[in-house]
C-alpha cells in the first residue's frame, strides 16, 4: 500500500484549500489522502475520496490570564500563545492522526510551527512556499526542518534573497491556478456577459482573504477615465464618503471571474497567488496592488511581477486624476505575454507528481531492516 499524504490547510480565505484540492485531485487514486483543517466546509463537494480531520478554530481564542498573555513570543515561533486548550487539542489531533495513519509526507499550507512539530514528531514534511520577508529564524528553521518546499509559482518569480541552500530543496511547479472555467477570447466573453464590444473595460478583482478592494480610489479612477467602464468583482471596502458614478459598477461575487478577466482590457488585482495566476491564465494586462499581509507577502510578489515586466504598480492607490491616467497609460503598454508565461496549465499535476515521488523515495525499502540507528546524545 502506498504511504499516505496528509495536508495541513490554513482556513483563511479559500486559496489554501483550493490549492490543496487542485493538487490532491492529481494524485494516484490508490494514494490515501487526508486534510487537517479548521475549515472543513472549504472542502465540501470535492470529488476525490479524502479523509477530512476537523481542527479547532484557534483564531480569536482568549488567553486565560494576564500573566500568561504577558509572556513574550520566542523568536523561533510566530503565534504560540500560552494556556490555550484549543491549541493543545489541535496539536494532539495532528500528532494522533499522523501516527495512526502512518503518514508518509505531511504537506503544510502554511504554518512554520506545524512544520517544526512534524520534524519533532519524526514525520517528513513539505512546506508550501510563499513570498515575503521570511529570513527570520522561525521561517528559516521551519524550511530547514522540512524535506523540501513546494513553490506553486514560476522559478522566475523567486526572490533574490531566498538562500541558495533552500532554493536547492524547493520544487517550482510553475504558476498554479485553481480556476477551471474555459477561457474565452475577448469578443466571446463580452458577448456572453452583455458588455460593449468596443468600450474600454477595466476590472478590479479581489479574493476572499482580505477586506476587499478599496472603493474610494476607484471613484477617482472612474472620474479620471469617464469613457471606460469600471467593474469590481468580489468584496469592496467603503469608507463612507464615496460618490458613486455611472461608469463604476460593483458586481460582488460572480459565477465566473474568468469571463470578466477575459473581457477586460486591464485588470487591477491584489498579489494573491491564485489571483495573479487567474489573470496570467487569460493573458491580461495587470495593475498589481498588493494587500497588506504578514511578512509583506503580497508586496514582495508584486515586486517580482514588476521586475519581470509582467505587471505595473503604483506605490499607493492613486488619489488624483493624473495619477490614475499615468498608471493606466503604463498598463496599456503591457502586452500580457510576460504574465501569461508565468502560468503553467500542468502545475497541479507537476506538484502532485513531485510530492508522490518524494514520498515514495523517502520510504523506499522501509520494510527491510536497515543499518541506520539513532544514537542518543551524551
Amino acid at each position: 500500500m502506498k504511504k499516505p499524504i496528509a495536508f495541513f490547510v490554513h482556513h483563511q480565505g479559500r486559496g489554501h484549500a483550493n490549492r490543496t484540492m487542485a493538487v490532491a485531485a492529481e494524485f494516484a487514486r490508490d494514494r490515501p489522502v487526508s486534510v487537517l483543517t479548521a475549515g472543513p466546509h472549504l472542502f465540501e463537494g470535492f470529488a476525490r475520496d479524502i479523509e477530512i480531520v476537523p481542527l479547532p478554530d484557534m483564531i480569536g481564542a482568549a488567553v486565560p490570564t494576564p500573566r500568561l498573555y504577558a509572556e513574550p513570543t520566542p523568536q523561533v515561533m510566530h503565534c504560540v500563545p500560552l494556556g490555550l486548550a484549543p491549541m493543545r487539542r489541535t496539536m494532539r489531533t495532528i500528532l494522533d492522526h499522523l501516527d495512526a495513519r502512518e503518514v508518509g509526507l505531511f504537506v503544510v499550507d502554511v504554518s512554520a510551527e506545524i512544520a517544526l512539530l512534524a520534524r519533532i514528531a519524526s514525520v517528513p514534511a513539505v512546506q508550501i512556499r510563499m513570498h515575503g520577508d521570511r529570513s527570520d529564524i522561525g521561517h528559516v528553521g521551519a524550511y530547514e526542518a522540512c524535506v523540501g518546499m513546494l513553490a506553486p509559482f514560476d522559478a522566475r518569480l523567486e526572490q533574490a534573497d531566498y538562500p541558495a541552500s533552500l532554493r536547492a530543496k524547493t520544487f517550482y511547479s510553475g504558476g498554479l491556478c485553481t480556476s477551471l472555467d474555459r477561457v474565452l477570447d475577448r469578443a466571446e466573453a463580452r458577448a456572453k456577459l452583455g458588455l460593449d464590444p468596443q468600450r474600454e473595460i477595466i476590472v478590479a478583482v479581489t479574493g476572499g482573504g482580505g477586506s476587499g478592494t478599496p472603493y474610494a480610489p476607484l471613484t477617482v479612477a472612474a472620474r479620471a477615465e469617464p469613457d471606460a467602464l469600471w467593474l469590481t468583482l468580489g468584496p469592496t471596502h467603503r469608507e463612507g464618503h464615496e460618490t458613486d458614478f455611472a461608469n463604476l459598477c460593483e458586481l460582488g461575487w460572480v459565477p465566473s471571474v474568468t469571463d470578466y478577466l477575459a473581457a477586460a482590457d486591464i485588470v487591477i488585482a491584489s498579489a494573491g497567488d491564485n489571483t495573479v495566476h487567474e489573470v496570467a491564465r487569460v493573458g491580461g494586462r495587470l495593475i498589481v496592488m498588493p494587500e497588506w499581509r504578514y511578512f509583506a507577502e503580497q508586496t514582495r510578489k508584486a515586486e517580482a511581477l514588476v521586475r519581470l515586466g509582467a505587471a505595473v504598480q503604483a506605490p499607493v492607490w492613486p488619489g488624483d486624476l493624473q495619477g490614475w491616467r499615468d498608471l493606466l497609460a503604463r498598463a496599456r503598454m503591457l502586452d500580457g505575454a510576460e504574465l501569461r508565461g508565468l502560468y503553467a496549465p500542468d502545475a497541479a499535476a507537476r506538484a502532485a507528481g513531485w510530492l508522490e515521488g518524494l514520498t515514495d523515495e523517502l520510504w523506499q525499502g522501509a520494510e527491510e531492516p536497515g543499518p541506520l540507528r539513532v544514537v542518543a546524545a551524551g
